[in-house]
């Protein structure tokens, strides 16, 4: 297969007198013409750090980009900049299937520059390279049932299986930069291929929980394994779950997304699950997190979505009731507030003595003394519980 990218490569140089490099549609190199080593324009940083390095820096990317290589359907001119390493102009050639962006060919630019009926022809090329790109990812497309099992499956030599035919499955980038995300509840539908969710390896669905009396089939959850350029750059996932969260509306579903913690190669697939749906179920339990969490960002949620379902503790049952909605509500606040009266009456909007009450109140209630810290931590962990 990379032979024949090579040999369309090399036929668009042929074309057009100049050297080519082709890029997935995340930068990724996947091949490049030979280029006259007497011309030292030719290689200057960009170009010269995607061939060596088989790939461009995120900042690099969000500058071509910005040019609108990602909606174009024709060739786009781009200048040269050398402030931003690009000594010298591009010609960008989208490489595209049934209008989906999957690639870029790459020329430098020159006067008075090929004609019309040159990148005309170029482009022809380039719309078979797209269709080997498709066909490419088609045949990796479908791996939701390598993901599905995986993350299902128990540690033990089931799971160790799993992995290892998911890590075929991918080929080298299995051994990448990766971060899961949770989508949840998912539509009672497909889960979408890859190609609509830009940096998808895989995606499937898993079950959610279990259903309960009178729902029906179980809900389910979405999972996607997201390809990510650095480990403390997410934004390829949160992309990811914001597109997602679309498909899920148009549906009729209102779901929230979860990040797990970005993690290279497969080995630990099934802790970031466990990771990720923690993190959906806090943005689902939390509107102050959602619609979209990650799993770094969602404080005590770490350890309470860890912990198996369980009664509300008897000191809290009274409170939790809708009757006592309010009151439960001012006791979070006070407690998210470190005690702090002032602050607390302030995000309530309330009297520090209607405050005062209301924590009487709570106390009345629970038997719970506000002014003991296990007594707190009790009533404020039981409080972030019942939110989940």
């Amino acid at each position: 297969m990379k032979a024949d990218y090579q040999d369309l490569v090399d036929e668009i140089s042929a074309l057009l007198g100049a050297p080519a490099t082709l890029e997935n549609r995340d930068f990724g190199l996947i091949a490049f013409g030979a280029h006259d080593s007497e011309d030292d324009s030719a290689m200057d940083p960009v170009r010269t750090r995607s061939i060596l390095t088989r790939k461009s820096t995120p900042a690099v990317r969000a500058w071509f980009e910005g040019f609108g290589i990602t909606r174009a359907t024709g060739p786009v001119r781009i200048p040269a900049a050398p402030d931003a390493g690009v000594n010298r102009g591009r010609i960008c050639l989208p490489v595209r299937h049934r209008g989906v962006v999957l690639g870029y060919v790459w020329l430098l630019d020159a006067e008075p520059g090929p004609s019309h009926a040159q990148l005309t022809a170029a482009m022809e090329v380039a719309a078979r390279i797209g269709d080997l790109l498709a066909d490419e990812e088609r045949a990796g497309a479908d791996l939701s049932r390598e993901l599905r099992a995986t993350l299902t499956a128990e540690r033990g030599w089931q799971y160790d299986m799993a992995v290892a035919a998911l890590r075929t499955a991918l080929g080298p980038d299995a051994d990448g930069l990766h971060a899961l995300v949770c989508l949840a509840p998912w539509p009672d539908e497909d889960s979408p291929s890859p190609r609509t969710v830009p940096a998808a390896a895989a995606l499937c669905t898993v079950p959610w929980r279990t259903a309960a009396p009178g729902e029906g089939g179980a809900p389910r959850a979405l999972a996607a394994l997201v390809r990510l350029r650095s480990g403390d750059n997410l934004s390829p996932a949160a992309g990811a779950a914001g597109r997602l969260r679309t498909t899920a509306e148009a549906a009729g579903t209102a779901a929230v997304a979860g990040i797990a913690a970005p993690r290279r190669g497969l080995a630990d697939l099934d802790i970031a699950w466990r990771e990720a749906a923690s993190a959906a179920r806090a943005a689902g339990a939390q509107p102050l997190l959602g619609p979209l969490a990650e799993w770094a960002a969602i404080g005590p949620y770490r350890m309470l979505t860890a912990l198996p379902p369980a009664e509300p503790d008897p000191a809290v049952r009274t409170l939790l009731s809708p009757t006592h909605a309010e009151l439960a509500r001012t006791a979070e606040v006070f407690l998210d507030h470190a005690g702090q009266a002032g602050r607390t009456a302030t995000a309530l909007g309330i009297h520090r003595q209607t405050l005062y009450y209301r924590l009487s109140r709570v106390e009345q209630l629970t038997g719970l003394d506000l002014d003991e810290g296990e007594d707190r931590l009790l009533l404020h962990m039981a409080l972030k519980a019942a939110r989940l």
